[in-house]
């Protein structure tokens, strides 16, 4: 399968609009994935066919050294060919430059995911209770620290 990771542009968002109502129980609407290309605090990039399809996106806002990745998605049949792994391959290398970590939520279920973010250095770091809906269903927050503040320093 080929694709290249291109950064998020106008032509993407009807794409990844459909990509997200298709993955998730609360899915970013067009309009939300606009405002997000002009918010300097976030990055969103996408693995996008030599058709110019897109085949799975994914969001990290940053605020000074922190990372939060909003969604990592990848259509149906992209999934298992290394697309949801590039993706986070190139937020985790952003990471060891510029941040101090990157957290994110999974569904406790989502064993694919978890085992992707295990992968990349992600370790549990707590759960959300409840924090799906749609099912109901509690998130495991899952953080890879690229820099360790010493605890004299905390």
């Amino acid at each position: 399968m080929e694709y290249n990771i291109v950064p998020m542009d106008r032509s993407h968002v009807p794409q990844i609009a459909e990509l997200e109502r298709e993955c998730f129980s609360a899915p970013w609407s067009e309009a939300m994935l606009t405002e997000a290309l002009f918010d300097p605090q976030a990055s969103f990039i996408v693995a996008e066919a030599e058709d110019g399809g897109v085949l799975g996106y994914a969001g990290l806002q940053v605020v000074l050294d922190e990372g939060y990745i909003d969604n990592i998605a990848v259509e149906p049949a992209a999934r298992r060919h290394g697309v949801a792994d590039e993706l986070l391959d190139v937020f985790c290398r952003f990471g060891e430059v510029h941040l101090a970590f990157l957290t994110l939520e999974v569904r406790s279920s989502n064993e694919p995911a978890i085992a992707l973010y295990r992968k990349h250095g992600f370790e549990e770091a707590g759960r959300r209770k409840d924090y799906y809906t749609k099912p109901t269903e509690d998130a495991v927050i899952m953080t890879r620290y690229f820099r360790r503040i010493p605890k004299e320093d905390a």
